[in-house]
């Protein structure tokens, strides 16, 4: 089969043919960039591995291309006008609203399993310009909204393909066109899933319901979610739907970080002998750093890795000793990490409006302040699409050696939050940052305990995903030291861009 201009590898290029061949049976031809209605045909599931580095990333933007090309329709989770059957759709997903956003800045309309699983109910009267600006519905008269309201919303929608933010740039609030959320009654027709490693089965059922035709990609040398005895949802597929892309490429060549990863391959390899193959790539190249202390101006946006609690605990209290914090309140600035919603079973719809605005179990944000409720707290959501948003929160700082964390403040209900200065390997998996602290002492108390996780050493596969979080540049920090901070903690770096959507929605909610 013909594969497009981009020179692929011969693992790369068997891979696409296989995925092209699967979606052929599903009635989409990438050869011949036609569609034909879906044909009643068992479901297609195939997983697309390879480690960091061999290329995953850009066969799935590649696939993507080739399906917008033969007419797919893609879904993005923010909107989704009415149903044409003699149109095919395709989500591209991730798990969390971070590896989503990787995608999005390699050029990928990648979304959360979340905004897939629950669709947004828009009012009907707004949902003609919605369907308008979709391009299936002519422009729509709106005498109380005014022409010049219309035209900022398709200016809005001609730069970034979002409804919501369109909406948004017409003056109008989320909760005027968006009544609520709901689990998706109708199936898609193809899923791609990114970072499958991080799925557990519940998951992959939901996922398996909603698509026929499923394609996973994922890092098997990546850690299994907690509870799944170190198996991950692709091992369990089988051989003939597990295609297997080797290490190096051309995007892959001449990276230390990623030569480092590799590395940790080799069977015989020990973590005294790693240390040596970092301290050799430090001296030849500045993008790997053998640090002798953490560096808090870092941890403000990218957290350290580590494998211990009680080592995270530890940092996280040096670091806001470090910026002056006092117990009983956040300073603007302060990175956390959701730790999922605490909401009564009937708050199921608040449940979902949270989740939906990237509020979701591992989500990275940093604190902006106070909201305009008691409990309530103004945040940024690294990846969201509207990352400013406004919540009723429960902030927990853990205490080393004690059951109950403390709490500087609490709403009685809404999402709940740890410290983000420090966050485990296994909670940072399917993120990425241009420049990453790993403590290097953890991993070293992890081979000295000698665990193994399905077969391999715990400590390599630690390494591994932690060192692969590290976009341009890895700090192997060796000794248990904080630097002094170089000043203040700040939010300038996030920008001052309002988000009435997600703002004015979330606070009426809650």
């Amino acid at each position: 089969m013909d594969v497009p201009a981009l020179q692929f590898s011969d693992d790369q290029a068997e891979a696409w043919d296989r995925v092209a061949q699967t979606l052929r049976l599903g009635g989409v031809d990438l050869l011949d960039a036609s569609t034909l209605p879906a044909p009643d045909a068992d479901p297609q599931i195939l997983a697309v591995l390879g480690k960091a580095g061999s290329g995953k990333t850009m066969l799935l933007a590649e696939l993507t291309k080739a399906l917008r090309a033969a007419g797919v329709n893609i879904v993005s989770g923010d909107y989704e006008g009415r149903r044409r059957n003699d149109r095919r759709t395709l989500a591209i997903l991730a798990p969390t609203n971070k590896a989503a956003s990787v995608l999005r800045n390699r050029g990928v309309p990648a979304t959360t399993i979340h905004r897939i699983l629950y669709t947004p109910v828009y009012d009907p009267e707004y949902e003609k310009i919605a369907e308008w600006l979709a391009g299936n519905g002519p422009r729509p008269d709106m005498p109380d909204l005014g022409e010049t309201a219309l035209d900022r919303a398709a200016a809005f929608y001609a730069t970034v393909s979002s409804i919501p933010g369109a909406l948004a740039a017409a003056g109008l609030r989320g909760s005027d066109f968006i009544k609520g959320w709901k689990r998706r009654d109708d199936p898609l027709d193809i899923g791609f899933v990114d970072e499958s490693s991080m799925l557990d089965a519940r998951q992959l059922d939901d996922l398996r319901e909603i698509f026929p035709t499923l394609v996973l990609f994922g890092d098997p040398a990546q850690l299994a979610p907690v509870g799944q005895s170190g198996e991950m949802v692709f091992d369990k597929l089988g051989a003939p739907r597990q295609l297997h892309l080797s290490r190096i490429h051309r995007q892959a060549l001449d990276n230390p970080i990623l030569d480092l990863a590799h590395a940790l391959g080799d069977p015989d390899l020990s973590f005294e002998e790693f240390e040596r193959r970092i301290e050799d790539a430090a001296r030849t190249d500045d993008r790997v750093v053998v640090a002798q202390r953490v560096e808090s101006d870092l941890m403000a946006r990218s957290p350290v890795l580590v494998w211990r609690n009680a080592t995270r605990i530890r940092l996280i209290h040096a670091f806001r000793a470090a910026f002056g914090a006092p117990d009983t309140e956040l300073l603007p600035g302060e990175p956390l990490i959701c730790d999922g919603l605490e909401l009564p079973l009937k708050h199921r719809k608040k449940r979902i409006d949270l989740e939906a605005r990237g509020l979701i179990k591992g989500a990275q944000v940093v604190y902006l302040g106070p909201g305009r409720k008691p409990g309530f707290s103004r945040l940024h959501v690294f990846g969201a699409e509207e990352p400013q948003v406004s919540a009723a929160s429960i902030v927990k700082i853990e205490r080393e050696g004690e059951e109950e964390p403390f709490i500087p403040f609490a709403a009685h209900m809404g999402a709940a939050f740890l410290h983000g200065a420090a966050v485990t390997i296994h909670k940072a998996q399917g993120s990425q940052w241009p420049q990453v602290q790993v403590f290097a002492p953890d991993l070293w108390a992890a081979a000295r305990a000698g665990r193994t996780e399905a077969g391999i050493p715990l400590w390599k596969r630690l390494a591994y995903v932690a060192i692969t979080r590290a976009e341009t540049r890895l700090f192997w920090v060796v000794r248990n030291r904080l630097a002094r901070p170089s000043g203040p903690l700040t939010t300038d770096d996030l920008g001052g861009v309002k988000a009435p959507l997600a703002l004015t929605a979330t606070e009426d909610l809650l």
